[in-house]
């Protein structure tokens, strides 16, 4: 398609559907020259899941497997909830460290929220600091977009290029979630697979719609937010995967 490593590896972490990662890695690998049109595509194709993904799912999923009713998931203690973040981050950052900026920040988060003890720390974070982070991260970026950059024919390929890699995302998810309902003999429902991308809560709401299409009474909600927060990790850490080969840290 004309890209080098570089720039395909930037173009090929939009199949994670993760706007910040992509952009972030785009950044790191020094491709800047083609990071506006990644980052349109990264987001088109978040805001564009309830479209794309059904059709997918369906397709790779039969009425049956739709149908398949989850049991409860089981409460989790407070130390548990303290404990993921710190323990995701250290694991992680052992095996991959260029990942720790990302993951880490992630799990920072989460860390904040559970501790219950910074609470105004929670609040600006989730909130106005969230905010102005996006603002200052979109401006940024939009300034990169000049018609001379944006306009032209590798901006088509990129957005090709991160639809195919966002569908293949969604079926691999599909495909492996046919896999443990298999193995658990019909105690897992296929369609959380396809919440494994990094559109959080989207995807485990299109995950939910669609099940819930097959059985009004059907709740998957919950049990797909797990794949969904892994996409988020996984997308991370391929993104990590791919500073690490490319010497970047």
């Amino acid at each position: 398609m004309g890209f080098n490593d570089k720039a395909a590896a930037a173009v090929s972490i939009i199949g994670g559907a993760d706007g910040p990662t992509s952009i972030f890695l785009a950044s790191k690998l020094g491709q800047t020259a083609i990071m506006g049109p990644i980052a349109v595509a990264a987001y088109s194709y978040m805001s564009l899941v309830p479209i794309i993904q059904p059709p997918i799912m369906k397709l790779l999923t039969t009425e049956k497997t739709r149908q398949i009713k989850m049991g409860q998931l089981r409460p989790v203690s407070k130390l548990e909830k303290i404990l993921f973040p710190i323990i995701v981050t250290l694991v992680v950052g052992l095996i991959l460290p260029t990942t720790v900026p990302l993951v880490g920040m992630l799990m920072l988060g989460n860390l904040f929220r559970e501790s219950g003890v910074v609470r105004q720390l929670q609040e600006t974070a989730s909130n106005a600091l969230m905010y102005i982070v996006v603002i200052m991260l979109g401006t940024s970026v939009g300034a990169t977009t000049s018609a001379e950059a944006f306009l032209n024919l590798d901006t088509l390929k990129i957005v090709l290029l991160g639809l195919i890699a966002f569908m293949f995302g969604t079926a691999a998810g599909v495909l492996f979630g046919d896999l443990m309902c298999l193995l658990t003999k019909g105690k897992i429902n296929p369609l959380i697979g396809s919440a494994g991308v990094s559109a959080v809560p989207m995807a485990a709401r299109v995950s939910q719609k669609v099940g819930a299409e097959a059985d009004p009474t059907n709740f998957l909600l919950m049990h797909a937010m797990g794949p969904n927060v892994a996409g988020v990790i996984g997308t991370a850490v391929a993104a990590g995967t791919f500073m690490a080969i490319f010497g970047v840290f």
